[in-house]
């Protein structure tokens, strides 16, 4: 007999099927044992006499066949897409055993160490599910909304030569005895491929060496990156950005409605987003708090949040561009303001008091990217190959990159970044803690590019 789906006994009802999945719970009454049986679709009760469930525990794997019933009217579970159907078990057959839990997998209330020292076992908690079914639908629908804008997807290295953005922290490896790095941006290569195809995506995992444990951080993220050339200001950038949000929630609300509603949270309503600059963004934040932050090269995370309650206030809206950073706070590729030079055409989209979204127009001309090469104090050499884009003629153009797992983070209002990330890296853990998996390595420097 052919298996088939939890969610596909609804169409054979009176008719015997094969089932297989994981019992998520087990409840006994008075010689009669229920099963809920887990599988990719979702759960189905099963029913059973004692004696076939005999010594059948949490988690355990199962192949049942039986035949799917009607659930009588007032035993049917609304809550279920199988609620109103079960499985009277007519043989089991157990494909795997399971140890003792060592918690609750249902209710889940642990710790975060806990929760990710437990990773293979805790990701099988619906809610837990949850979050990276989402994960995929905002990926899926980044790929959609800019292919269907004419981009082109690439695969974007992870060994690369120098540090792209020149200052942050890089993870330095021993490529066959000389020194290589691991990507901290697919930048270099976004741009280059501007001059092959002018509108390119990549997604992409980066790394950052940054010595730093937050809720907002990560040492590798998945990074959604889009390039595109032969704009004709550096807004239109921006309202690429910003086409490519509005589709992702769009698509959100549509597909993974089920799993927004199991984290009990509401995707925004998106009209226009308001765009203001950086020290009228400062100004307004003193105006309102008397916190006096005006002369800050950057903004401080709770200034992110106090401007976003503004955008909210004002504007109706959980989103806001920030633009205009100063130009020694971005990388030596971002375009000057030509009508004030000490700050950038670039900008932040802040969510719900976070950064998601940095992008801005780039420097397409080659003498003045040699200029701000030895500006940063960084070496010419290192950027011969990236140079030769534009010595052969590289167009007005520029893109945005988005952090995957804060903008997860943001959507379900998860207390750490890492919950957005299946399997996260930072400077205490690499699947298991690093404190309890080896002593430190001598060898192993997180080395800083010069």
């Amino acid at each position: 007999m052919q298996r088939i789906l939890n969610l596909e006994t609804k169409k054979h009802i009176g008719k015997k099927v094969k089932i297989s999945g994981w019992v998520n719970s087990r409840r006994d009454h008075g010689g009669i044992v229920f099963f809920d049986l887990r599988d990719r679709t979702g759960i189905l009760q099963v029913v059973c006499q004692e004696k076939l469930a005999d010594g059948i525990k949490d988690e355990y794997v199962l192949e049942i066949e039986g035949e799917v019933q009607k659930r009588p009217i007032k035993m049917v579970n609304s809550d279920l897409e199988t609620g109103e159907v079960e499985l009277k078990a007519e043989s089991i057959k157990i494909l795997a055993k399971a140890e003792p839990l060592p918690f609750d997998l249902k209710d889940l209330n642990v710790s975060l160490p806990t929760l990710l020292d437990h990773r293979p076992l805790t990701l099988r908690n619906e809610k837990i599910q949850a979050i990276f079914k989402i994960q995929e639908q905002v990926i899926s629908s980044f790929r959609k909304s800019l292919k269907e804008s004419g981009f082109v997807e690439f695969e974007s290295p992870l060994i690369v030569p120098s540090n792209a953005e020149g200052g942050a922290e890089v993870f330095h490896i021993d490529y066959y005895g000389r020194d290589a790095y691991l990507s901290q941006s697919p930048q270099l290569y976004k741009q280059i491929l501007v001059g092959v195809f002018e509108r390119v995506f990549t997604v992409a995992r980066v790394f950052r060496a940054e010595p730093s444990i937050t809720t907002r951080h990560l040492s590798e993220y998945v990074s959604l990156d889009a390039e595109m050339g032969f704009i004709e200001s550096w807004e239109d950038i921006m309202d690429a950005c910003e086409t490519v949000i509005k589709d992702i929630f769009s698509d959100l609300k549509k597909i993974c409605s089920k799993e927004l509603r199991i984290h009990e949270t509401n995707l925004p309503e998106t009209g226009k987003i308001p765009r203001i600059k950086m020290r009228e963004a400062q100004e307004i934040i003193f105006q309102r708090t008397k916190k006096d932050n005006r002369k800050e090269p950057d903004l401080e995370p709770e200034d992110e949040k106090e401007i976003c309650s503004w955008a909210k206030e004002k504007h109706g809206s959980e989103l806001i561009f920030i633009t205009h950073y100063p130009a020694k706070k971005r990388p030596f590729y971002t375009h000057p303001d030509p009508k004030d030079p000490d700050y950038t055409l670039s900008f932040d989209l802040l969510f719900r008091g976070l950064e998601i979204v940095t992008g801005g127009q780039r420097i397409n001309e080659e003498e003045k990217l040699l200029k701000n090469i030895k500006k940063w104090k960084n070496q010419p050499k290192d950027f011969e190959f990236y140079l030769q884009a534009f010595k052969y003629g590289l167009p007005p153009e520029g893109g945005f990159a988005m952090g995957l797992e804060r903008i997860i983070k943001q959507i379900l209002g998860l207390g750490n970044v890492r919950e957005a990330s299946l399997f996260p890296r930072d400077m205490e853990r690499i699947d298991q803690r690093l404190s309890l998996l080896q002593p430190k390595s001598k060898k192993t420097k997180v080395k800083k590019k010069k």
